[in-house]
């Protein structure tokens, strides 16, 4: 378990500077002269991790955090207190993990924005997997498409406890409305991991398709994503 700070001087160290450091200047060249491509995700992670972590060597940090969460993306988005479970990973390190996770958020968001979304189903996927997979609670939202399925807006609607998320129809077709939207796309995650739709999300996405459809406004899908990948209830014939 972690034990919620970040570094710890060893007192080996006060002599020689410790064998990390010629390693971390040899990754920095490496990230300047071949570019962040050459780079495997935990010598990514290892770099991010410098910062926070002057007198640690971030290396077997980088690969528990790898381990637990299964990818650069993963670890970065997960709870602060699966990344507390960590050996050495306290304030410090979480705050340099968000940081990294709030602006792949805000880039993603801007490339979705600024691309047709059904031409690009896969970074709505991944912008989505990155953000909700490992939530601990499961939350609902929505991205509202104009007529051109461009973005108009990308919200949380509801947030509930470890496996339930109370979602109202009506409330969502009064936001689509709202937002002057003609297309929406569901999306929520399972916090058990397993994305497999239950009969109660099927339900609720025909509910609200049931009150769109008359007003013009189509349910392009409904997404569940979970640490074990996503679903699609219309890749699944659901709805």
């Amino acid at each position: 378990m972690g034990n919620g700070t970040d570094d710890r001087i060893n007192p080996k160290a006060q002599g020689e500077p410790p064998h990390y450091h010629g390693h971390r200047e040899r990754l920095r060249e490496r990230f300047r002269d071949a570019g962040p491509d050459a780079l495997s995700d935990y010598e990514l992670l290892e770099m991010a991790l410098f910062a926070a972590l002057p007198r640690r060597d971030t290396k077997p940090i980088a690969k528990l955090l790898l381990k637990k969460f299964g990818s650069f993306a993963e670890v970065v988005h997960a709870p602060e207190r699966l990344l507390r479970e960590i050996d050495g990973i306290g304030d410090s390190s979480i705050t340099q993990l968000k940081l990294l996770a709030a602006a792949a958020s805000r880039i993603a968001k801007g490339e979705i924005k600024r691309s047709v979304a059904l031409s690009s189903w896969n970074d709505v996927i991944n912008y989505c997997r990155t953000g909700m997979a490992f939530a601990d609670k499961e939350q609902f939202r929505i991205l509202f498409l104009d007529k051109r399925n461009q973005l108009i807006a990308d919200e949380v609607q509801q947030t509930g406890t470890v496996d339930h998320t109370p979602v109202y129809p009506r409330e969502v077709i009064k936001r689509a409305l709202e937002l002057s939207a003609t297309a929406l796309i569901l999306v929520h995650n399972h916090p058990s991991g397993d994305p497999t739709p239950s009969q109660a999300d099927i339900q609720m996405t025909k509910a609200i398709i049931g009150i769109a459809s008359p007003l013009g406004i189509a349910v392009h899908d409904h997404i569940i994503v979970g640490k074990g990948g996503h679903a699609s209830l219309k890749g699944m014939k659901l709805i």
